[in-house]
């Protein structure tokens, strides 16, 4: 049994272990593939959004009216980390729909081994919002610091980071950079393979999500 740090938290909920068994096997068509990776990301948010900022309204009921509480879903912003996190926005937003949407694209300089941002887009006074970034695997860990770094730069200050699978280097490297952002993920793999595939993983999210492999 592994001993998790207390800013990672496993998703283990029956239903997500189930379709998460499909998502990793070989097997699975790419139109699968795309919809099971935005089934387990609906499953998650409820988790993953537990702690969002609810604020207080008054409603009639077909009896009387009385005080609820409501999302400040405008507050909400889910930036995946492009490409593959794209796949993951969708099963997020069916469930907030009032939430906005960011974007940042990394690519991995090769001779530094280093990730570099080509591209950043979230909506303004980032202060006064909640981020949720997401993107299906935590590998190394070089995109998901660096986007998180990149919001934070912008002025950010409540932040979590949403994935499929990880592998124990990336949380280890996330926690070190970020030790006080959230981090979700549906499983904690056993490693990163020579190549930095996490094992057993799912192969690559991106080329199996687009079919470009």
């Amino acid at each position: 049994m592994q001993t998790l740090p207390p800013e990672l938290t496993v998703l283990d909920h029956p239903l997500i272990q189930h379709k998460l068994s499909y998502l990793r096997a070989r097997s699975t068509p790419k139109k699968q593939f795309r919809e099971l990776v935005d089934e387990i990301s609906t499953l998650m948010a409820y988790e993953v959004t537990r702690s969002l900022s609810l604020r207080r309204v008054r409603i009639r009921t077909p009896m009387e009216e009385t005080s609820a509480h409501r999302i400040l879903g405008k507050k909400l912003v889910v930036v995946p980390i492009l490409r593959a996190g794209l796949g993951m926005v969708d099963g997020i937003i069916r469930l907030v729909p009032g939430a906005r949407v960011g974007h940042v694209g990394l690519f991995r300089d090769e001779d530094l081994l280093e990730p570099v941002e080509y591209y950043f887009k979230i909506p303004g006074s980032p202060e006064e919002r909640e981020f949720i970034v997401v993107d299906p695997m935590l590998a190394t860990g070089g995109s998901a610091v660096a986007a998180v770094q990149l919001l934070k730069d912008r002025g950010a200050s409540s932040v979590r980071f949403m994935c499929l699978v990880a592998a124990p280097e990336g949380v280890h490297r996330f926690r070190e950079a970020h030790p006080d952002v959230p981090l979700f993920t549906a499983a904690l793999d056993r490693e990163l393979n020579e190549e930095g595939y996490i094992m057993p993983g799912l192969g690559d999210a991106g080329d199996r999500l687009f079919g470009t492999r």
